[in-house]
């Protein structure tokens, strides 16, 4: 799928999200030499594109352009942030079956253009989405991928440098299940410098409490002062991206494809996989604790209700 001298990356979605995650791409990978906006304000996508050609000089010559689904045909990734965004107060649930109807709407069309990359999903509610593109499109299951939780993951690794007075870069620690208010850490995997957290320090139940809570609120302060988060996502978007068009064989928790993991089946939601040219290349089933466990089931039984709901 991947050819080693041309690789393309179609940006369907160009919002605040979808110009923050086409900046960073620019500045994460020198393997793409072609970047296609989508945009149904096509004149906003035209004046990003010039605005993103002015620092391929000092990035690399990347042929930028405003297009249409056609030109998705000969992509190897299709990354689609469109969709109505979140209102201050408003949960990520809220916007289920609105955006679910955009999503139908965007790939049946890129699907129609002879797609055959990796689609790769930011709009929300992210787990509820991904599971939906995954059946409308009918590609294989790991050629489909959600941000999921790698946002709140990073939310968790800054409010913990923050607690404990250390680098996030020491810190490994991963939230699980949906992208939203069922989401948890799994804090007895958290490791310090590859050292189990317990070796260093003991969180009390207040406090795993209290910093679950504050993930959980982060992108709703963030939206209640500027109006909408996009910096985070957009770099966790080009991080996935880049790790597909490198074959990079990363491991970041994202929207995944399960299949008996967690006792879970045919629903997409956090956990930590393998991101390579295949997409997804392995899910991995973290071996949780019998409470992570049932927080883990509760997740999903959330999003299956949402799921059996949805209108489109």
């Amino acid at each position: 799928m991947l050819d080693t001298y041309r690789h393309k990356v179609a940006l369907i979605g160009d919002g605040a999200v979808g110009s923050a995650f086409a900046f960073s791409l620019l500045q994460s990978t020198h393997e793409i030499d072609e970047l296609v906006i989508i945009d149904r304000h096509a004149t906003k996508a035209t004046g990003d594109a010039d605005d993103l050609a002015d620092i391929t000089p000092l990035t690399s010559p990347v042929k930028i352009y405003a297009g249409t689904y056609d030109d998705t045909a000969d992509a190897d990734v299709a990354v689609i942030t469109a969709g109505v965004p979140r209102k201050p107060g408003e949960s990520r649930l809220d916007l289920v079956n609105k955006n679910a109807a955009i999503m139908h709407d965007i790939v049946s069309q890129v699907t129609a253009s002879g797609f055959s990359g990796v689609f790769v999903i930011s709009s929300n509610p992210v787990d509820i989405l991904t599971t939906l593109v995954q059946r409308i499109s009918n590609f294989p299951r790991e050629r489909v991928i959600g941000t999921g939780t790698s946002l709140d993951s990073m939310r968790l690794r800054v409010l913990l440098s923050k607690k404990l007075h250390l680098s996030v870069n020491a810190i490994d620690a991963q939230i699980l299940g949906e992208h939203g208010d069922t989401s948890f850490a799994a804090f007895d995997e958290i490791t310090i410098n590859g050292k189990p957290l317990t070796a260093r320090t003991t969180l009390s139940s207040e406090d795993k409490t209290r910093i679950e809570e504050a993930v959980h609120q982060a992108g709703g302060k963030i939206i209640a002062n500027k109006g909408a988060t996009f910096y985070g996502i957009g770099k966790c978007l080009a991080y996935i991206t880049s790790a597909i068009i490198e074959n990079r064989n990363v491991v970041l928790p994202v929207s995944a494809p399960l299949d008996g993991e967690y006792g879970i089946d045919n629903l997409y939601l956090g956990s930590p996989a393998v991101i390579n040219s295949q997409g997804i290349g392995q899910v991995i089933e973290y071996p949780l604790s019998a409470s992570e466990r049932a927080k883990m089931q509760q997740s999903a039984t959330a999003m299956q209700e949402v799921l059996a709901n949805i209108n489109y």
